[in-house]
């Protein structure tokens, strides 16, 4: 099992007609990290709705003449998935779209709530009907209820807010406005900035922004809500400060790209020193230093800075294996066709492996045979993260406790299991040390949730769409 990535989101705002399509294209092309199931975009031409989305990375599903039929635009918002909640298919592909009695509304959704069953119960009974199954819809129907009764749409947002639980990082446009908020923890990133031509960006990460031509400008605080339109931009923060900040670690870790800079710090300088934290915690003699591609690569240069072991390119990743590629079921054949070794660099050594995570140890072992097979003399590895012990519900896919082999199995029977000489873990009480703070979520590694979780412990992404198949299936014999 691999850990997937979080979602993406991204909007545009601008006083003039642009290119919006084409800006969400590039932004979505710079967060494709962050989800491949799906990806959509709807702009907002002059208050009419135009959008696209399908399943699919994001060059695959806006070709040039998708890309070309969109019209120019104010604002847009779009959106790149891996789904955590709901099943792959195109009924859950963002932005959701509602038309309602008081308008209309697009939102995309990056996080997971840990109330969502709770709440889609409530609607349900209610008369709600539901056509996806992911939790995202599950907001918009929230927020269009509160919109019934509030002045406008960043005061039903506002309302809204109360009662979700959980992971939510929004960007949501009206036919006037485009408006991005963050959950009063802020377990996602979001960040805003602006083009020289005065087209505002809202973006998962700053990487984002860049590739816009966007100049960041700072990121949205946990529980601020922030309204763009021609009046100019409005920050609110009644939710602010509500509760203690929770940034998931692991975007410092794995999620995010290098390039990133959440809540001002650097995902590169973070990962270099869980590496030097790594050298400290658990130093061993050996020849040469290599990371596992991508996300392993900065923390390998930290620990061989920390040791003064050389670090070398001892894996090289297939770049050209995306979400089409047909992959075998012979999952040691996959790690082989994704990765391979530098004989040259390996054959004879006594190697340090870095990598950012094991969950159930099938893919690690995969890699310690692939460098075995290479000449590897010794395979010494080391984890940028602590042990997986205990699911997430805030969008990380983190299985139930059942499925980490941290769960059932010692340190030194997880080596042996993957055949490494020796390995060690990130350790948790450090975890400052790598974001810099002490104001983060790392509940995936502790089980100190920050926020009430489901009942049961269990969790599987698929949970809610098997829950509903239940119920269809004994509605339909009454």
């Amino acid at each position: 099992m691999e850990l997937h990535e979080e979602c993406g989101v991204f909007g545009v705002m601008s006083e003039k007609p642009v290119d919006a399509a084409a800006m969400c294209y590039y932004g979505l092309y710079a967060l494709q990290h962050r989800g491949q199931e799906s990806c959509g975009i709807t702009v907002n031409d002059d208050g009419v709705f135009v959008s696209h989305k399908d399943l699919g990375i994001v060059n695959e599903v806006f070709t040039k003449d998708i890309l070309a039929s969109f019209p120019a635009a104010n604002m847009a918002v779009a959106h790149t998935r891996y789904g955590t909640t709901g099943g792959t298919n195109r009924n859950n592909c963002q932005p959701v779209e509602v038309n309602h009695i008081k308008g209309r509304m697009a939102l995309a959704h990056n996080g997971n709530l840990s109330n969502a069953a709770k709440l889609r119960s409530e609607l349900e009974l209610s008369g709600a009907i539901f056509h996806t199954t992911s939790d995202t819809e599950i907001i918009a129907y929230i927020v269009t209820k509160e919109r019934l009764t509030a002045p406008s749409i960043e005061e039903a947002l506002s309302c809204a807010m109360n009662v979700l639980d959980g992971a939510y990082s929004l960007v949501l446009m009206s036919p006037q406005k485009l408006i991005c908020c963050r959950d009063p923890h802020g377990f996602r990133p979001l960040c805003f900035g602006k083009t020289k031509d005065g087209t505002y960006a809202v973006a998962s990460e700053s990487c984002a922004l860049a590739a816009v031509g966007a100049e960041f400008i700072r990121d949205v605080e946990p529980g601020e809500i922030i309204i763009f339109s021609k009046e100019g931009i409005v920050s609110r923060r009644e939710h602010c400060g509500e509760k203690p900040k929770k940034l998931c670690v692991f975007e410092y870790i794995y999620f995010a790209r290098p390039d990133s800079v959440i809540d001002g710090v650097s995902v590169h300088e973070a990962r270099i020193r869980a590496g030097r934290v790594l050298a400290k915690a658990h130093p061993v003699e050996a020849d040469v230093v290599i990371g596992v591609p991508d996300s392993g690569l900065d923390a390998a240069l930290g620990y061989s800075r920390e040791s003064n072991i050389p670090y070398d390119t001892g894996l090289v990743k297939n770049k050209y294996i995306g979400r089409t590629f047909i992959a075998p079921s012979d999952r040691s054949t996959q790690v082989n066709i994704k990765l391979s070794a530098v004989r040259d660099v390996v054959a004879g050594k006594r190697i340090v492996l870095i990598d950012d995570s094991i969950v159930r140890g099938t893919t690690s072992g995969h890699i310690v045979s692939l460098l075995r097979e290479a000449g590897a003399k010794e395979i010494h590895m080391r984890v940028s993260a602590p042990p997986f012990l205990f699911p997430c519900f805030y969008g990380t896919d983190i299985d139930s406790k059942e499925d980490l082999i941290a769960n059932h199995h010692s340190v030194k029977e997880i080596a042996d299991m993957i055949g490494a000489d020796s390995l060690g873990f990130f350790p948790a009480e450090s975890l400052s040390e790598l974001c810099c703070s002490n104001c983060y979520c790392s509940a995936c590694f502790e089980g100190n949730y920050p926020t009430r979780v489901p009942e049961s412990k269990s969790k599987n992404r698929f949970e809610l769409r098997l829950s509903e198949k239940a119920k269809h299936k004994a509605a339909d014999n009454t």
